[in-house]
């Protein structure tokens, strides 16, 4: 059993990684979202605050940039996985308590966020390999596992099992994905 610790990248790594998993295409608004969102993270790191300071300012005007011109709200307070895909731009508002696994795609019109207006930090947690269709919506404290396909206009109120196949309104398993 191997139990090695994968090392954390460097802010230019994940940017490099990100870059590759969009297709090498840095005009992509997925990718855009993406990077600002781990710039927004690694600013997080600067010490002292006041060097800090005109970090945060050139996030905030780049978030807004992205949420309002390619309509991906992704706020850095995200916990996002790597390699993840933003496949297609509009509709798209994560939570901000969010996890995002490794390696998911996320579609246009997605939302991942909360269910009750009493429980504002409820927030629902990706697993890896979370394929979640077109116009899909996610709601509340839901775990989905992982290699999951959510299909297109789905509605995710409960949470789906690993290797799941979850499609309708409210969603409901349909099968097992056939994972090799």
């Amino acid at each position: 059993m191997d139990n090695t610790v994968d090392t954390e990248l460097s802010f230019w790594e994940q940017i490099e990684e990100d870059f590759r998993s969009h297709g090498c295409d840095w005009t992509l608004p997925g990718f855009r979202a993406v990077a600002v969102h781990r710039f927004g993270v690694w600013r997080m790191t600067v010490q002292p605050k006041l060097l800090r300071a005109p970090l945060s300012l050139l996030y905030r005007m780049l978030f807004r940039k992205i949420r309002n011109g390619y309509g991906i709200e992704l706020p850095y307070t995200v916990n996002l996985g790597r390699r993840v895909v933003i496949e297609h731009q509009g509709g798209i508002v994560i939570h901000g308590y969010s996890t995002i696994g490794d390696d998911c795609i996320i579609r246009q019109g997605v939302t991942l966020g909360n269910r009750y207006l009493n429980r504002p930090l409820d927030a629902p947690k990706l697993g890896k390999r979370v394929n979640v269709g077109a116009g899909a919506k996610i709601f509340g404290d839901v775990t989905i596992g992982d290699d999951v396909n959510i299909g297109a206009n789905a509605v995710v109120l409960n949470d789906i099992p690993s290797e799941s196949t979850a499609v309708g309104i409210p969603a409901k398993v349909i099968q097992k994905s056939l994972v090799n």
